[in-house]
């Protein structure tokens, strides 16, 4: 069951309410959601304390009774709380939104098998802490080329933001000698017949600042064979999934993230969530790789199972792929961009 959801915070001379939006005060500032409630319920009895919006700096404070939430108003507002180190807190009421009138979010699974995704594959811990580190510390010793709300390197042949594809007569060389174990381990990769047989000649390395996610897109068919493998590290994020309806296909390409828009909200589709801790690895084939759009939500702070997991300051992924020499011969005509 999802969390409950407020609408923009009242005035302090509005209609009472059990519910009070409390700015300054969050994950984000050093605060626990249990230290919140533990010194709000000084004034009577919390039923939850929930996240304002992404920012980890506001938060929603909910009483069972509207008077315990006037006293802590009174208390509070625009006064330093020693038992929160001291912060002025900014109150106002807030007003409980019935489900009928927000979007309900899509729940976040924690293994690929909840996804019920034919071709999703998640490891957990695929590489050590320490291989973590190294690898971090190997690409920020590279050359990195910003686009417009994050950095990339590209090893093995470029991703041309413009034309959503690669040039394959450009080849920048052998992928890195830091990513050849993982290369080497990819190549045992389980629930996977034929991955001992794959290549691997393409690296797009991301870097996500707090708050910056991807944009929804199928990697190119005629760009990539069918298996992708993106490798999470430094922080954890949602990865989003859509399967639109047949013969309903998005509008138009934006050149900056190889991502295309969404169709008319309108559109009927399948939604997925999982969530992808650092570390990790994540498998995309078949079905999910061909005919599911991905993409990453610009979030600072997201929900999973009723947990509030905030991103690190920053994201980094090593997405691995084999550059398609010839056309896509896949199932999902609608979806694929070669001709047919």
């Amino acid at each position: 069951m999802g969390l409950p959801r407020f609408s923009r915070p009242k005035g302090v001379d509005s209609e009472l309410s059990p519910n009070l939006y409390v700015a300054n005060c969050g994950p984000a500032v050093g605060l626990s959601f249990d230290t919140i409630a533990s010194v709000f319920s000084t004034f009577g009895e919390v039923k939850g304390v929930y996240p304002a919006d992404d920012s980890g700096a506001r938060v929603i404070v909910s009483y069972f009774e509207e008077s315990a939430a006037q006293a802590a108003l009174k208390a509070l507002d625009g006064h330093p709380c020693p038992a929160l180190g001291g912060r002025f807190l900014h109150i106002r009421y807030s007003i409980f939104q019935p489900p009928s009138q927000v979007n309900d979010s899509v729940p976040v699974s924690l293994v690929d098998s909840e996804l019920n995704i034919p071709g999703i594959y998640l490891l957990h811990d695929f590489v050590s802490a320490k291989e973590e580190e190294e690898l971090l510390a190997a690409v920020d010793k590279m050359s990195w080329k910003s686009l417009s709300k994050r950095r990339v390197q590209h090893y093995g042949y470029e991703f041309c933001y413009e034309t959503r594809n690669v040039n394959t007569k450009q080849y920048l060389g052998k992928l890195p000698s830091f990513v050849s174990a993982i290369v080497e381990r990819i190549s045992s990769f389980p629930n996977l017949e034929s991955a001992a047989d794959i290549v691997l000649d393409q690296l797009t390395v991301n870097e996500y600042p707090p708050g910056v996610g991807l944009s929804p897109h199928i990697d190119t068919h005629s760009a990539f064979e069918g298996f992708i493998f993106s490798l999470s590290l430094a922080g954890p994020c949602i990865m989003d999934f859509r399967r639109y309806t047949e013969g309903v296909w998005p509008k138009s390409a934006s050149s900056s993230d190889m991502s295309v828009e969404y169709p008319d909200k309108s559109s009927s589709f399948l939604r997925r969530a999982i969530y992808l801790p650092p570390r990790s690895m994540l498998l995309l084939s078949g079905e999910a790789r061909y005919a599911w759009h991905h993409y990453i939500p610009h979030h600072k702070i997201d929900m999973v199972k009723d947990s509030v997991i905030r991103r690190g300051p920053r994201r980094v992924s090593f997405t691995f792929r084999k550059v398609r020499t010839g056309p896509c011969q896949c199932e999902f005509p609608q979806y694929c961009d070669s001709p047919r």
